[in-house]
């Protein structure tokens, strides 16, 4: 063989050796890292999926599952509020100084009626008298004084009958009741708290800006929707409550959604309506209040009976609803004066005026 044809030849083979183990690496390379990304995928999964004997641990160690009401409270609470309406340089207050947790459990209500030393500030014991200076020509009845000192006669009755008693006012020269002081300027302020079916209700002394929780209330409340930014048909912000009441006894008829109804079966025994949106609001004032709960027939005889089921339950069409006692009781209270309502999921985050005390200073 020539020499030149050796040589030809040898570069050929070398060239052949010099190619295949270019693709004996790059096959190597490729298999190397399918085992790789195999590997990182078999890693992650057994991450993500923890082994048998944890996951029964897990399941051993969690608490029980929420009750219904725990998880309703938890939906209201997890939902966004919406700011509709928000006025507009309308002063801002700090929060409630009341302590985290539940809403305070108070009841002071029997300082504004009891003539004994242990009544509120902002009320007084008077004597009556049937001839006094502020009337003349003729003799002043109940009715006359609440006129005269700012406070209803419902107020008035209770306080001279030492009982739920709003109607009875028999009097005679002598008979002591309580009425609101002449020279204090006091608002009311209502503060409902959506995720608790609590409402608190206050008194603000605007003479020395100290607000002062009379009484805690159980309230039933509209019906559970998440479209609506309070959770419930009962709608978020705060609101003034007008004068057009009402009181309602079993055979009194209305009106209510074009049909004419027994009104005590829908509205109780009491009706405090709201008035104006003021801040925050969620709905217009109209069509919303507070009222007693509902009376129904009883099954057997048919005499109409209050259902108190419908209290700490969220089952009215939006409005706030007490047992009769307690609507009683604060209608007789807050009828005479300027009173306001404001409504939020939790009470912590309501801001209501003035710096609230524990125990009121004289």
């Amino acid at each position: 063989m020539k020499i030149p044809k050796i040589l030809l030849l040898g570069t050929l083979a070398l060239f052949c050796v010099i190619g295949g183990t270019a693709v004996y690496k790059k096959i190597s390379s490729k298999s190397k890292e399918r085992s790789i990304s195999k590997e990182t995928s078999l890693s992650a999964l057994k991450i993500d999926a923890p082994a048998s004997g944890a996951k029964e641990a897990a399941v051993r160690t969690n608490p029980p599952p929420p009750t219904q009401h725990e998880l309703s409270r938890q939906n209201l609470l997890t939902q966004q509020p919406q700011d509709k309406g928000a006025a507009v340089g309308v002063q801002k207050y700090p929060p409630l100084s009341a302590t985290a947790g539940d809403f305070p459990n108070i009841d002071r209500i029997i300082q504004l009626f009891s003539t004994g030393s242990a009544k509120l500030p902002i009320v007084e014991t008077i004597t009556y008298q049937s001839s006094v200076p502020w009337l003349k020509g003729r003799p002043a009845w109940i009715a006359d004084y609440a006129v005269y000192y700012g406070t209803s006669r419902h107020f008035i009755a209770r306080s001279l009958n030492g009982k739920p008693d709003y109607f009875s006012q028999k009097v005679a020269d002598g008979s002591r009741f309580n009425v609101f002081k002449k020279e204090k300027r006091v608002q009311f302020w209502l503060l409902v708290d959506v995720s608790r079916c609590k409402m608190g209700f206050y008194y603000l002394d605007q003479d020395t800006n100290e607000r002062v929780l009379l009484k805690t209330y159980q309230v039933g409340l509209g019906r559970l929707d998440s479209q609506k930014p309070s959770g419930t048909l009962t709608p978020l912000g705060r609101y003034s409550l007008g004068s057009r009441v009402a009181i309602y006894k079993p055979g009194v008829e209305g009106f209510h959604q074009d049909q004419k109804i027994e009104m005590i079966r829908v509205f109780g025994t009491r009706w405090l309506p709201f008035e104006e949106e003021l801040e925050r609001v969620s709905a217009p004032a109209k069509g919303y209040g507070i009222q007693g709960a509902p009376w129904v027939p009883e099954p057997k005889k048919g005499q109409l009976l209050e259902n108190r089921d419908v209290l700490g339950k969220y089952d009215s069409d939006g409005c706030i609803r007490l047992s009769s006692e307690d609507i009683e009781e604060l209608f007789s209270i807050v009828i005479t004066k300027p009173t306001y309502i404001e409504i939020v999921r939790d009470f912590h985050e309501a801001r209501l005026p003035g710096i609230e005390v524990a125990t009121p200073t004289r």
